[in-house]
């Protein structure tokens, strides 16, 4: 019998929601870089991205301001504010990958959908607008006063359940940020989305799945 969890929890940016940081950051710097400087700076973005969230709290504001002036300092590119301003303000209009909507509203119908997310409370509802399915929770860093892949953002989403470890299916396409955490507390029951940004890793032991289209056969919908 495939596992039937009280809740099917969710990374929303990379695994629902099409994570466009590349894309922007392509925009504003690809005509005035090299290829091999852009896709330096796309690298070192994302790596400074993932160290901003590590510590304290902060608007994820200040963490895209920081990580990309870092990494344009280490790429020799000049930083402005304003690009680092243009990319927050993107990101709430970002919308799903093509295979989310009819995946998740067939799971919707049997199971309680619930994100939890590196976001600002008041940003992340115009994407899950997107998404086409109803969620029964939305919980975000700033709710939790600490970015996945901390557990203090996991153990707030729980405690905000009312459940445990066993009680939840969690599904991300990051072992980084949501995957290696999970294991750590004990959230046996795991699908990897492989979107591409990360190899396998089934020292984690997940489920993997190519896109949600294929999450309602994992519970056996």
């Amino acid at each position: 019998m495939p596992f039937r969890p009280k809740y099917i929890t969710f990374d929303c940016y990379g695994t629902l929601t099409r994570f466009e940081m590349a894309e922007k950051t392509t925009e504003l710097y690809g005509a005035d870089v090299s290829p091999d400087v852009l896709a330096q700076l796309i690298k070192d973005f994302a790596a400074y991205r993932f160290n901003g969230i590590l510590g304290d709290w902060k608007p994820y504001s200040e963490v895209i301001h920081y990580a990309l002036k870092s990494a344009c300092k280490r790429s020799g590119v000049a930083f402005a504010d304003a690009h680092a301003q243009a990319i927050s303000d993107a990101i709430p209009s970002w919308g799903p990958h093509p295979d989310v909507p009819a995946g998740l509203a067939t799971v919707a119908k049997e199971i309680p959908l619930v994100i939890l997310s590196n976001a600002m409370t008041a940003q992340i509802p115009h994407n899950v607008a997107k998404l086409g399915a109803p969620f029964a929770h939305v919980f975000t860093a700033q709710q939790a006063n600490a970015y996945k892949p901390r557990l203090q953002a996991f153990e707030y989403m729980l405690d905000m359940l009312g459940c445990g470890p066993e009680d939840i299916l969690h599904c991300s396409s990051s072992f980084r940020y949501d995957l290696m955490s999970a294991y750590d507390l004990g959230i046996k029951n795991k699908v990897w989305v492989n979107r591409g940004h990360e190899p396998p890793n089934p020292y984690y032991g997940y489920t993997e799945i190519k896109d949600i289209s294929f999450l309602p056969g994992v519970v056996g919908l």
